[in-house]
């Protein structure tokens, strides 16, 4: 190896010195750098201080010249000003406050209707099938806000205050699962039956206590029960009344039909919309109403033979009669025979024995107004009328499938009642040999403790009304939600996916898509709500079975008539009020109130179980209350008021009042229409 010479060593030397005047040299640059960048950065901030600066003057200034402006029109002083300019600048004031007003309108029209429920659903739907199938959902809806009015009392007013300051389960009798049910008062079947705990709670009648006041608010739980059960039929009616009488304007002159077409042709687009979506529902919409003005024209003109529908006509109105006849033996054949199955007791026998009556009343209700649908064909009537035809017949089959399980009901009351008799001279004797034979007049020996579970109890006519109507709401919606998951989605899976490689053509053919029956649902949900009418006063859980039905029903119902349904054939437009609808509803609570008030001024209570046990009749909370809670002199008043000699010429007054405003209505309907074909003559004429 060859040792480094001293050449060598100072070369090295000069390279390391060189590189490390490199080094400084760029440490040097990279400081220039970033005192450069400092510099930059300070220019740039005191570039961004003078033009805030700048701003802030010219808002100083620009609100100098406004407070300038103001104090010159405050104070009447054109300087700069002309009277030209003075005026115009009003006037851009006035257009630009009358922007922001009419801006505020809509959107608050947009929030309003965007706070409606259901209401784009219902949007969608009258833009493909029309208005035949969204009054249905309309009405559902207004169904749905009676509904939850009516729970938020008899939860609020009832149902709560028993359970928050009533006496608890186990303290009484009537609160306490007799001990021979204790073993399966938790079952499914039982609880699936509303027996067993479900019967002795707050959800039906039986489990109320008769106790004046409850609580430490001192709270009238007989008088809140009577008050609510009236005042929900009361509401009830007022609220049906006033949107009839709301919606009868809509009805009042009829349609304008002159042309018709070319108002629909060259109107109809709205040039607002920018969603593709809502442009495709507008678009739908149209389609739909031009469908239902063509039927209306067709209806218009047609010509028929007389004799021959005639003829048809009588033959399916004599099939409709059979129907409902046969329909009506077989409710009462079912209901005697559970009557049998009751008296050797249920415990022998299954479950279609024990569910034997509801379930015959929902099959018949399922059935029945498909076969009047096939019947009405024969009519050939227009598709307006036919739907009322249609109504007709099905209120007329549901009525009597109701009166009659009513009937049954009052036949099982009267059995209670007799039972009630043998129970308490039986208890009598248990009481009496509790003290081993004789009970003392004036002992003053504390009384024997007995579990609640042992005593001796009466059979409950009410509790059992209310089990009747639950079981009877429960099994019709679970027929509801089966008859639309089988007869619609089903039937429409089979037809999406075998119509391929099926003989014919099952979707113009046999089966085919289901239409939406527009009677049949309308019918059950008017008789669901008089059975809730009827039943709500001896099952306080009612409503909420019923809000909770309504509210599931909206979205199945409107999932299934987009996915499974298809238009119907006859496109119809239907009256936007839905008075007619209103009017069934109206007859329908009317015929509910008749056996609950019989049952609350005719038939004494239970003794032992309910608000009113103690009492001949339920009504006298009403006495009691004014005797121990008013004065003497309104106790008179009210007795006075209530005399038979003053409430029978108050009702015939309303009635004539009633008759005489029907009769000026008629006569201002009849002198619209009048007035309407006089300007279309002198229209025509010109």
């Amino acid at each position: 190896m060859r040792q480094p010479s001293v050449k060598d060593k100072e070369k090295k030397k000069e390279k390391e010195k060189e590189k490390e005047k490199e080094k400084e040299k760029e440490k040097e640059k990279e400081k220039m750098r970033k005192k450069k960048i400092k510099r930059r950065r300070k220019r740039k901030k005191k570039k961004k201080k003078k033009k805030k600066k700048e701003k802030e003057k010219e808002k100083e200034k620009r609100l100098a010249r406004k407070k300038v402006i103001r104090v010159t029109l405050a104070q009447g002083i054109n300087v700069h000003l002309g009277t030209e300019m003075m005026v115009w600048f009003l006037f851009f004031l006035f257009c630009d406050s009358f922007q922001k007003w009419m801006k505020f309108q809509r959107d608050f029209e947009n929030f309003k209707t965007a706070c409606i429920p259901w209401e784009m659903k219902i949007k969608e739907i009258e833009s493909h099938f029309g208005s035949s199938v969204a009054s249905y959902f309309i009405f559902l809806r207004w169904m749905y806000g009676i509904n939850m009015i009516l729970f938020g009392l008899t939860f609020g007013l009832v149902m709560v205050p028993e359970a928050l300051m009533g006496k608890p389960y186990g303290s009484l009798p009537r609160k306490t699962v007799p001990r021979a049910e204790e073993a399966t008062a938790m079952n499914f079947a039982t609880l699936w039956d509303f027996s067993g705990f479900a019967q002795y709670s707050v959800l039906f009648y039986g489990y109320y206590n008769n106790q004046r006041t409850i609580g430490w608010l001192k709270f009238r739980m007989p008088l809140s029960y009577f008050l609510v059960g009236v005042g929900s039929i009361g509401y009830s009616f007022m609220i049906v009344t006033r949107t009839m009488a709301k919606n009868a304007n809509d009805d009042g002159g009829g349609d304008d039909t002159s042309f018709n077409f070319s108002w629909k042709m060259f109107t109809s687009w709205d040039y607002l919309i920018g969603n593709p979506e809502t442009a495709d529902n507008k678009f739908a919409s149209i389609t739909t109403s031009f469908k239902e003005a063509i039927v209306e024209e067709q209806e218009s003109r047609k010509e028929e033979n007389i004799h021959l529908t005639r003829f048809l006509r009588v033959l399916a109105n004599f099939l409709a009669l059979c129907t409902l006849a046969g329909s009506g033996y077989l409710i009462f054949f079912v209901v005697r025979r559970s009557q049998q199955f009751a008296l050797e007791g249920l415990e022998n026998y299954g479950w279609w024995e024990r569910n034997e009556v509801n379930t015959v009343m929902s099959l018949l209700g399922m059935f029945c107004p498909t076969l009047f649908d096939v019947i009405s064909s024969l009519e050939n009537y227009h598709p307006r009328i036919a739907l009322r035809w249609q109504l007709g017949r099905i209120f007329a089959l549901f009525l009597g499938n109701l009166y009659t399980f009513i009937i049954a009901l009052m036949d099982e009351i009267n059995l209670k009642l007799e039972e009630e008799k043998i129970v308490k001279y039986n208890m009598t004797i248990w009481e009496a040999s509790l003290y081993n034979g004789t009970i003392p007049e004036n002992s003053t020996a504390p009384p024997i403790q007995v579990d609640p579970a042992d005593v001796p109890r009466g059979p409950c006519w009410e509790t059992m009304v209310g089990q009747e109507f639950v079981r009877l709401t429960v099994s019709d919606m679970m027929t509801t939600y089966i008859t639309i998951l089988i007869g619609d989605f089903l039937r429409a899976v089979f037809v999406r996916f075998f119509n391929y490689c099926w003989c014919w053509d099952l979707e113009y053919g046999f089966p085919s898509y289901s239409e939406f029956d527009i009677s049949g649902n309308v019918l059950g949900l008017i008789f669901n709500q008089g059975m809730i009418w009827m039943g709500s006063f001896y099952a306080p859980c009612l409503p909420a079975i019923n809000v909770f039905r309504l509210h599931t029903s909206m979205y199945l119902q409107c999932w299934a008539v987009m996915c499974c349904n298809v238009p119907q054939e006859r496109v119809f437009k239907a009256s936007r009020s839905n008075n007619f609808y209103m009017a069934m509803l109206l007859f329908i609570l009317f015929l509910s109130t008749l056996p609950a008030v019989y049952t609350i001024v005719s038939i004494p209570p239970s003794f032992d179980c309910g608000p009113f046990s103690g009492k001949t009749r339920m009504f006298e909370v009403i006495s009691e209350t004014l005797e121990h809670d008013f004065p003497s002199w309104f106790g008179k008043v009210f007795g006075y008021a209530s005399n038979p000699g003053l409430i029978l010429p108050f009702i015939l007054l309303m009635v004539l009042s009633i008759y005489y405003l029907n009769a000026t209505s008629k006569s201002y309907k009849e002198a619209n229409l009048e007035l309407k074909k006089k300007l279309q003559s002198v229209r025509i004429e010109n």
